[in-house]
């Protein structure tokens, strides 16, 4: 068994000033997710699904179908590309798109986007963000480990300290879990930063408690997971709850953490949280950019990738 990549493209890059999940960014014009596909594809996976918009699923399409020709999986068969999209309107009867919403309906709704073309234990990754190649091996394991079972999930969570921006204060979600490593809460911290002496500070959205020190070493949720394909009819479900809650809420989103929080606590699954010795990046803004090109070339120079990624 071969497990699925889902990757979270369909973001429009408000912050960053455009279309971030095309940027060329490696030596060679490289972007964040021709590498996140590299790492899959030595990890063992063997489709790729793209949550875009319709606006751009055409121009995204032919990339991929140009870029992507020859390359095989671990067994020599051609990797699987299919594209699904994420529009406002695709939510569950009878609920209506309020007129004024313009947001995207969150993370959560993305995936839910992609439950008609995965049948197999899948990943989650954001089409931005940079993982590293520990991670993918870590989370492909898993999903093969996991094939078969339901109800079972995981995150793979980065040390803080791993997810630190040298250009400014960051929003982290930060895991908690019991003795056995499972998921019991996700904490959002928001301006987090390394200061003077040397220990890292954040304010905890939940709490309202401002300046606190936070352990470097605590995991956190880069929005990675591991999911049994049961997860699409439990969030689905969660999902219409949520609606009836909140469809009127013009700016209110369905998240990942959120729908997990609420399996876990209903019990109707777990989550086990991996640690990954990888050191994550990405980009937000358009200051984060030069950081991110001067990495992918260390890493070129140093052997992690060959350049050109792809030929």
């Amino acid at each position: 068994m071969k497990p699925t990549l889902l990757v979270l493209a369909a973001g429009m890059g408000s912050r960053y000033g455009g279309l971030k999940q095309m940027d060329g960014l490696g030596p060679n014009g490289e972007t964040i997710i021709d590498y996140s596909i590299h790492d899959a594809v030595e990890a063992g996976f063997g489709k790729v699904v793209y949550i875009v918009r319709e606006s751009f699923r055409e121009q995204m399409e032919k990339s991929v179908k140009e870029k992507y020709a020859g390359v095989k999986t671990c067994d020599g068969a051609p990797l699987e590309f299919v594209f699904v999209t994420q529009e406002l309107d695709k939510i569950p009867a009878p609920f209506k798109v309020p007129a004024d919403r313009v947001k995207p309906w969150g993370t959560a709704h993305a995936v839910l986007m992609a439950k008609d073309v995965i049948n197999e234990p899948f990943a989650v990754i954001n089409g931005d963000d940079f993982y590293g190649k520990d991670s993918f091996r870590i989370l492909g394991d898993w999903c093969r480990a996991h094939e078969g079972k339901k109800g079972e999930y995981c995150i793979v969570g980065f040390r803080l300290e791993n997810t630190l921006s040298e250009n400014g204060s960051v929003s982290r979600g930060i895991c908690s879990y019991d003795a056995h490593g499972k998921l019991t809460d996700i904490a959002e911290f928001l301006n987090i930063a390394r200061e003077a002496d040397g220990k890292v500070y954040g304010n905890n959205s939940v709490t309202g408690e401002d300046h606190l020190e936070v352990d470097g070493a605590a995991l956190c949720s880069m929005n990675m997971w591991g999911f049994t394909p049961d997860y699409f009819s439990s969030s689905l479900e969660i999902f219409k709850t949520f609606l009836e809650e909140h469809v009127t809420e013009l700016k209110k989103e369905y998240y990942i953490p959120y729908a997990v929080d609420v399996i876990i606590k209903e019990g109707k699954g777990e989550c086990e949280v991996l640690s990954t010795p990888s050191h994550w990046f990405g980009v937000t803004f358009k200051e984060d950019r030069p950081g991110v090109v001067a990495k992918f070339a260390e890493l070129v120079e140093k052997g992690v990738y060959p350049s050109p990624l792809y030929k």
